[in-house]
C-alpha cells in the first residue's frame, strides 16, 4: 500500500538538463544522489516511525521482545540499555558462603560449629545435585542460589559449568577418603601399617565405583550426557536446516514478514521521482544520453546495496538517422518536389530535454529511392497478395501502409513490401487503429494524435535476434562479425514512419489511381472513394540516408543478491533502458518499478535477510533495435545459463493502464494465481484474482516483443512477462512522456506500486520457497492443449492421412504422466519435514536441490540444440515464434513452419524429432 501522505520524503535530486547529463555521465544527480536514494535503514530518509514499522515486520523468530517492558525509574548505570524482558543480569554475592543457607548470629559456639557443619555437607549435596530438600526446604531455593554464585550461568549453557566442579569435588573427596584410610591403618600397624595405608589410598582412588554408589551414578549420568552432547553436535554440523541457520548468521527470519513488510514498502513517490528521470532527455542505444542513464543505473543498483554490480559491453550494428538524410515528397511532372512531408513530431520535451529523437526506423535500409504510391492496408502478405490478385503493378512502386493487422511487427510489412517488388515502404499510424478514432489523443488522452509517429526497428526479429552480425555468438569485440550483405536479419529497401498528419496527403493523392480499395481497408480515411494507386499514382521521393556503425559499443549492466543455500541457482529480473524517444510507458514504467524492488531488496539484506538462492537485476541496452543487449549476454553466457538459470522476469512497457497481464511458462500459473491473492486494486476494493477471474484470464504466450525471447526460446530458462494494460498509447513516440503517464497513463502511480508488489512476492517466491513453486502440472495440461490446437490447424492446412501428430500427443501423455509422479516427492518432503518440527536431514537437503534442479531443467531438456532449420537461434521445440508470425506468440514452431511451406515430409520429421525430445524431457524429470 501506498505510505502515508504525511510522512517525511526526502524527493529524487533536481533532474539536469539534457547537456548537463551527458557532459559528465549525470555526476551532478550521482553526486545528489548518493545520500537521498541509499537504502534503508542506514541513509533512507524516512522518518523514524516508518522505520520502526518496517522494522517490526522484520523481527528475527529468535529476538528479544521488549515492546512491553516498563521504564525504569533510574537509571541502571550510565548510557545503560534497558535489559530485554525476561532477561535478569547477575548479582555479585559475598565469599562467606555461610550467608547462603543463613544461620544465626547469636549462637554459641557449639551451635556455630553444628551450623558450619550443616552448612558444609549442604554445600557438598547441592555440588554433587542431590535433592537436600528435607534439610533446607524446598531445592528450587538451593539451584537459585547456585545459580547466582557462578557468574558463567547467564552466559554459558547450564552443562558448561554443571559437569567441572561436581567431577573435581569428587576426585577431591576420593584423595581425602583414601587419606584417612591410610591414617588408620598407620595407627595400628606402624610404618607398615603405613605403607598399607600408602597401597590402600591408591588402589581406592583407582577402584571401579561399588554398584548403587553415587559415584557410579555419575560417572555414568556424565558419560550419558557426553554422548547426548557429540549426538547433538554431530546434527548441529551434518543437519543442514543449522547449517542454513548458522551461515544466516542466527537471523532467521520468518517468510510472512518479509512478505508483508516487502508489499508494505512500494512507494510510488520513488517511483515517480526515478521515472521522471530516466524520461528527462531522448537516450537512444549507444547515444550519450544513453550512457548518462547507464551511469545512473550503475550508481543506483550501488547505492541501493546490489552487490557485484558490473557494466558489460558489446560491440553491435546500429544506425542513426541525420538532420537533413530524411525526406517523403511528392514529385511533380519536372521532378521537383511539390509537397514534402514534415516527418518530426512538435517539440514536446522542452529545452531541458535536449533534441527529441528523429522519426526513423531502426536497421531501415540507407537509399534514396523514388516510384508510384501504391496503398497496401497493413501491408500483411495477404494483402500484398490481394494487389497481386487485382493487377496493381508493385515493382519499383512506393508502398505506403498502415501499422497493425495479421502481421503486426514492422520488420515483416517491409519485408513482405521487398518481397513483392516494391522500392520502399511507409508505415503510418491510422487513426482507426490509434488515434482521435478511438478517443481523445495525447498529450491528454492515451491515443496517438495526429503528429505522433511510431518510431521502430525493421530488423526480422523472427529471423534473426539480437545484434544481426553475430547469430549465435556474443558480439565482443575480438570476435568475428558478418557483414551487413550477409545476414538474414536486415530488409533490402529503405523506409521511414510517417504521422497520419503526413499520411492523410498521400492517401488524398490516390483517388483515382488503380482500383477503390477493398472494404476494410479504408481505417480512418474521410475522403469517399479511397484507391489503391497503381502506375498512374503520384511519384514519390523516399530518401533515407543515415549513419551506420557496424561496432557501436552499448552497455548493460548488471547486479546480485548473493543466496545462501544454492548460490550458483539464479532468478533473473531484466528490464531495457535504451528508448526510442523518452519512454515513460516502454521501457521505463518497468525501469522505474525495478529501481522500487531493488531497493526494498537491498534494504532487506540491510537488515540481514538473505535469499537461499541468488537474484540478479539485469538493465539492458539496445532492445529496441533488435533485443540486442539481452541476446548478446544470453549468447556469451548460454552455457552457465541453462545449468543455472532458475527463472527470467520480464519488465518492459510494464504500465500502460489498469488491466493486469502476464504472459509465459505455465510452470508461473499457480504461483501468480497465489501472488495474485495478496494484492489488491485500490480504485475497485478488490483483489487482482478476482479481477483476472472476471474477465477469465489467462497466462498467454510469449512472443518476440522483448527481452525475454533469448531466455525462453535459446536457452530455455523459463520466463515471465508482466505488465498492466491500458489498450492503445502514443507508442514509441515523444508524447510518451513523464507528463502523460502522470496525467493520463497511471495517475498517482498506483498500477506502478500495485506492479511492485507482484514481482518482489514473486522474486521472494523463487528465490527462497526450499522447494521451486513450479506448476508442472499446468505445463503438462498447456502441451496437450497445444498439440490439439496444431492438430486443428494443421488439418486447416490440408494436412493428409499420411500426416499424423499422434508421436507428439504420446508424448504430452508421457509429460502429464512424469509430472504426477514428479509431483510426489514434494509431498514426502513436506510430510517428513513437518513431521520432524521443520528439521531437513542433510541427505533430504540434497535431494531437494536435485529436485528443484530437475524442476528448473525440464525446460531447458525442451531444446534442440540444433536449431530451427534456417532459424538456428531458436532452439525451443514448444515456444519461439513461426517464420511469419513476428511479434505473435506460436506454439511448436519448427512443425509449423515446415506445415507452411507445404512440406509434409519435413513437417512429419519436425513433430517426430520434437515429440522424442519432449517425451526425453519427460524422462529427465523422474530420472535419480
Amino acid at each position: 500500500m501506498a505510505p502515508n501522505h504525511d510522512q517525511q520524503y526526502d524527493p529524487v535530486p533536481p533532474i539536469p538538463t539534457y547537456d548537463e547529463a551527458v557532459a559528465a555521465g549525470s555526476s551532478t544527480w550521482h553526486n545528489a544522489h548518493d545520500d537521498a536514494a541509499a537504502p534503508a535503514p542506514i541513509d533512507d530518509p524516512r522518518t523514524a516511525a516508518e522505520s520502526s514499522e518496517g522494522q517490526s515486520l522484520l523481527t528475527p523468530r529468535h529476538a528479544f521482545d521488549s515492546s512491553s517492558a516498563e521504564p525504569t525509574a533510574q537509571p541502571t548505570a550510565r548510557g545503560a540499555r534497558r535489559p530485554p524482558r525476561g532477561y535478569r543480569p547477575p548479582t555479585v554475592e559475598t565469599d562467606d558462603e555461610s550467608n547462603l543457607f543463613g544461620s544465626s548470629s547469636d549462637s554459641d559456639s557449639d551451635s556455630d560449629a553444628d551450623a558450619r557443619e550443616a552448612a558444609h555437607v549442604r554445600r557438598e549435596m547441592q555440588e554433587l545435585e542431590i535433592d537436600d530438600s528435607h534439610v533446607h526446604g524446598a531445592r528450587g531455593g538451593a539451584r537459585s542460589s547456585w545459580g547466582k554464585r557462578i557468574g558463567l550461568t547467564l552466559s554459558l549453557p547450564q552443562w558448561r559449568w554443571r559437569w567441572r566442579a561436581p567431577l573435581s569435588r569428587l576426585a577431591g573427596r576420593m584423595r581425602a577418603g583414601a587419606g584417612r584410610g591410610g591414617g588408620a591403618g598407620a595407627g595400628d600397624g606402624g610404618d607398615g601399617g603405613q605403607g598399607g595405608g600408602g597401597e590402600q589410598t591408591a588402589a581406592r582412588r583407582f577402584a571401579f565405583p561399588k554398584f548403587g554408589s553415587r559415584a557410579l551414578f555419575l560417572i555414568v549420568g556424565r558419560t550419558l550426557a557426553v554422548l547426548i552432547v557429540l549426538g547433538f553436535m554431530y546434527l548441529l554440523f551434518m543437519g543442514d536446516l543449522f547449517s542454513n541457520m548458522a551461515r544466516r548468521m542466527g537471523q532467521p527470519y520468518d517468510p510472512e514478514s518479509v512478505r508483508m513488510h516487502v508489499q508494505s514498502s512500494v512507494d510510488p513517490r520513488r517511483i515517480r521521482d526515478h521515472l521522471k528521470h530516466f524520461t528527462s532527455y531522448a537516450h537512444l542505444a549507444g547515444t550519450a544520453g544513453d550512457f548518462a542513464l547507464m551511469e545512473d543505473t550503475e550508481m543506483l543498483f550501488r547505492t541501493y546495496g546490489l552487490e557485484g554490480v558490473t557494466r558489460d559491453v558489446y560491440h553491435v550494428y546500429l544506425n542513426y538517422p541525420t538532420a537533413g538524410g530524411r525526406a517523403v515528397e511528392i514529385l511533380g511532372d519536372d521532378g521537383r518536389p511539390t509537397w514534402s512531408a514534415k516527418l518530426e513530431e512538435e517539440d514536446i520535451g522542452g529545452a531541458t530535454a535536449g533534441r527529441q529523437t528523429y522519426a526513423f526506423h531502426g536497421h531501415s535500409k540507407s537509399g534514396d529511392v523514388k516510384g508510384p504510391l501504391v496503398y497496401a492496408n497493413y501491408g500483411s502478405r495477404h494483402d500484398f497478395q490481394a494487389l497481386k490478385d487485382m493487377g496493381i503493378p508493385t515493382k519499383g512502386a512506393i508502398a505506403l501502409v498502415r501499422y497493425g493487422g495479421s502481421e503486426g511487427d514492422p520488420a515483416l510489412k517491409v519485408k513482405g513490401a521487398e518481397m513483392a517488388g516494391f522500392a520502399g515502404c511507409l508505415i503510418y499510424t491510422d487513426p482507426a487503429d490509434n488515434g482521435f478514432v478511438k478517443g481523445q489523443t495525447a498529450p491528454k488522452g492515451r491515443f496517438m494524435p495526429a503528429d505522433g509517429v511510431q518510431r521502430g526497428a525493421v530488423s526480422l526479429t523472427s529471423w534473426v535476434v539480437g545484434d544481426v552480425l553475430t547469430p549465435g555468438w556474443g558480439s565482443k569485440d575480438n570476435l568475428p562479425r558478418m557483414k551487413t550483405d550477409q545476414t538474414k536479419g536486415l530488409v533490402k529497401i529503405p523506409s521511414l514512419p510517417l504521422a497520419w498528419r503526413d499520411a492523410q496527403v498521400l492517401l488524398t493523392k490516390l483517388k483515382g489511381a488503380g482500383q477503390p480499395a477493398p472494404a476494410g481497408w479504408a481505417g480512418a480515411f474521410a475522403v469517399a472513394g479511397l484507391y489503391t494507386g497503381d502506375g498512374s499514382s503520384p511519384i514519390v521521393r523516399l530518401k533515407n540516408e543515415q549513419d551506420e556503425v557496424e561496432k557501436q559499443p552499448i552497455w548493460n549492466v548488471y547486479g546480485r543478491i548473493t543466496g545462501l543455500e544454492q548460490d550458483e541457482k539464479k532468478i533473473i529480473i531484466g528490464n531495457h533502458r535504451d528508448s526510442w524517444a523518452f519512454g515513460a510507458a516502454d521501457p521505463h514504467s518497468g525501469t522505474a518499478v525495478m529501481l522500487e524492488v531493488i531497493r526494498i531488496m537491498g534494504d532487506l539484506v540491510s537488515r540481514g535477510w538473505r535469499p537461499a538462492r541468488t537474484i540478479e537485476f539485469m538493465s539492458w541496452d539496445g532492445e529496441e533495435y533488435n533485443l540486442i543487449g539481452s541476446t548478446e549476454y544470453v549468447e556469451h553466457n548460454d552455457a552457465a545459463l541453462r545449468r543455472d538459470a532458475l527463472a527470467y522476469i520480464n519488465l518492459d512497457t510494464a504500465v500502460t493502464g489498469d488491466s493486469f497481464r502476464a504472459a509465459g511458462s505455465p510452470v508461473f500459473n499457480k504461483l501468480l494465481l497465489q501472488i495474485l491473492n495478496r494484492v489488491s486494486d485500490p480504485h475497485r476494493n478488490t483483489t487482482l484474482r478476482e479481477l483476472w477471474d472476471r474477465r477469465k484470464g489467462e497466462l498467454e504466450g510469449l512472443g518476440t516483443a522483448s527481452d525475454y525471447v533469448a531466455f525462453q526460446d535459446i536457452v530455455g530458462t523459463s520466463s515471465l512477462d508482466l505488465h498492466f494494460d491500458g489498450g492503445a498509447y502514443p507508442h514509441h513516440s515523444n508524447y510518451a512522456n513523464f507528463e502523460w503517464m502522470e496525467r493520463v497513463g497511471d495517475p498517482g502511480f498506483v498500477y506502478h506500486t500495485l506492479l511492485g508488489q507482484i514481482l518482489g512476492l514473486l522474486i521472494l517466491e523463487l528465490a527462497d520457497r526450499p522447494v521451486m513453486p513450479f506448476d508442472l502440472p499446468a505445463y503438462a495440461d498447456s502441451l496437450a492443449r497445444w498439440a490439439n490446437e496444431l492438430e486443428s490447424w494443421t488439418k486447416q492446412q490440408g494436412a493428409g492421412a499420411a500426416f499424423s501428430l499422434a508421436a507428439l500427443t504420446e508424448a504430452s501423455n508421457q509429460v502429464a504422466k512424469s509430472v504426477r509422479q514428479f509431483a510426489k516427492w514434494e509431498a514426502d518432503w513436506e510430510n517428513n519435514v513437518v513431521s520432524t518440527n521443520g528439521w531437513e536431514p542433510s541427505h533430504l537437503g540434497r535431494e531437494r536441490y536435485r529436485h528443484n534442479a530437475r524442476m528448473a531443467k525440464f525446460e531447458t531438456d525442451l531444446l534442440d540444440l540444433a536449431g530451427i532449420p534456417g532459424r538456428t537461434q531458436f532452439k525451443h521445440v514448444v515456444f519461439g515464434p513461426q517464420l511469419w508470425s513476428g511479434h505473435d506468440d506460436a506454439y511448436f514452431p519448427f512443425i509449423r513452419d515446415a506445415v507452411a511451406s507445404g512440406n509434409w515430409t519435413r513437417a512429419q520429421l519436425a513433430v517426430d524429432k520434437a515429440a522424442a525430445i519432449i517425451t526425453q524431457a519427460a524422462a529427465n524429470l523422474i530420472s535419480r
